[in-house]
């Protein structure tokens, strides 16, 4: 068999699919530095692009978890479909100091067929009872992991601030995150609890 990060990005979203992390894993690491910079160039803020580039990633796998990614095209397009949705949506939420303008960007950012948005009120009830069935498993992860995943998912914490309330640095919360996803995924995988529509 061929190495994992020789695959299309397809195979890798299918083996994940059937439970191999390690192709989600490859995908992050082929395609970090593309959604990072793009978060970065967007709201020109190191700490609030790392904070957007994990709620991002969450999303990703969540989705393709619910059976959410067809192969009707680029895997990289439909990944960056939901970085954009996710900045529009962090925007709509946030006062409107922090609002961009597209006059002042070479690149258009709203106006591009291959990100535009796709509102689905559907989607957001499956995504509703995908985040109940998660919120059970949360409570089976180490307390660490537990403790800097509730922080940033409900208590809208920042990386930086959540380093501070837990006295480490904000690397190691960074990896605590990590690790409280991996884990989720693996208990969601373990406990064969469906997260497909």
């Amino acid at each position: 068999m061929k190495q994992l990060r020789e695959l299309a990005d397809e195979q890798l979203v299918s083996l994940y699919q059937e439970g191999n992390n390690n192709a989600f894993d490859t995908l992050l690491k082929r395609y970090q530095q593309k959604v990072f910079s793009y978060l970065l160039y967007s709201v020109k803020n190191q700490e609030l692009a790392e904070d957007l580039f994990q709620d991002v990633f969450i999303k990703i796998v969540v989705r393709i978890k619910n059976g959410q990614y067809a192969e009707n095209g680029k895997f990289s397009s439909w990944m960056m479909r939901i970085v954009h949705n996710h900045l529009i949506d962090y925007y709509r939420t946030t006062p409107s100091e922090h609002i961009i303008s597209n006059d002042e960007s070479e690149i258009d950012l709203f106006n591009n067929a291959d990100i535009a948005v796709n509102e689905n009120r559907e989607q957001e009830i499956i995504d509703q009872q995908t985040l109940c069935e998660v919120r059970e498993l949360i409570a089976l992860l180490p307390d660490p992991q537990r403790e800097v995943l509730l922080m940033r998912v409900y208590d809208e914490l920042s990386f930086k601030e959540i380093a501070e309330k837990t006295n480490c640095s904000i690397n190691t919360a960074l990896g605590r995150m990590r690790y409280a996803i991996l884990n989720l995924r693996h208990m969601a995988f373990e406990r064969g609890i469906s997260m497909a529509s």
